[in-house]
């Protein structure tokens, strides 16, 4: 089943209103007609399971089945702060980290990064990554978007990721998966997750000693992961912990 969103004021007591682009890709990619289901969450996290009704030349129509689709989004919002990549590893870290429930991403400036974004490269960026961030939620059924930030500086990441209940900081100097263990235990479903992940370089000493300060520094084992590769490791066994408990205490 398909997946789209929308706004709040296109939400209707009977019936929901597409507009923009995905008419065109309703009508002319999917081919699809009236009568076909598809799965639609407003931008507030509302989900509706509906059925096409009527197709205008800028608009389509689909009558609302069930006010409560099933839920997709994880128990705790997990804020990924990613060190920029070179090349287009940052748009997997997305893609994938949308696809396992993460709730916002904050690409950081840190002083080991290869790439140095100027202001105008940097917004372009953003934009590119916020519309793979909604391809990613359309396919794996999301319901929200999660928002791509403007590139931060390591500082003022640090104190974002300080509001979060939880603080991770995996490190591949860090040794000892039994401490890795107990912060993973400890977490509630509820928390807000903050992940901090250093770019190709790694963090820099100051950066490193920065985020031990206040924050749980821990390993994902005893191979060196790639930059790419340790934010979505980290979101696949936040997932996986996050459902298994919620499962446990339902």
């Amino acid at each position: 089943m398909h997946q789209f969103f929308i706004e709040e004021e296109q939400i209707g007591k009977e019936y929901v209103t597409i507009t923009g682009g995905d008419v065109n890709h309703i009508k002319n990619v999917l081919r699809m007609k009236p009568g076909e289901k598809i799965r639609v969450s407003s931008r507030g996290g509302q989900d509706f399971y509906c059925r096409i009704a009527e197709m205008g030349d800028d608009f389509v129509q689909a009558d609302i089945l069930d006010e409560e689709a099933a839920k997709t989004e994880l128990p705790s919002h997990i804020y990924l702060f990613q060190g920029i990549p070179k090349g287009d590893r940052m748009e997997t870290v997305i893609e994938k980290a949308v696809e396992l429930g993460v709730y916002e991403i904050i690409p950081v400036a840190m002083k080991c990064c290869v790439v140095k974004l100027d202001e105008k490269k940097a917004a372009n960026k953003i934009r590119r990554w916020q519309a793979i961030a909604e391809s990613a939620a359309k396919q794996s059924k999301r319901s929200m978007i999660p928002r791509i930030h403007p590139v931060m500086d390591y500082a003022d990441a640090l104190e974002y990721a300080k509001s979060c209940d939880v603080n991770l900081v995996p490190y591949e100097n860090q040794r000892g998966m039994a401490a890795t263990r107990e912060v993973l235990d400890a977490i509630e479903p509820g928390q807000s997750i903050s992940i901090i992940i250093g770019p190709e370089g790694g963090f820099a000493p100051e950066e490193i000693q920065a985020a031990r300060e206040s924050m749980d520094v821990i390993s994902l084992g005893k191979r060196i992961l790639r930059t790419d590769t340790a934010g979505i490791c980290t979101m696949s066994v936040l997932m996986c912990t996050l459902e298994m408990k919620e499962i446990q205490e339902a």
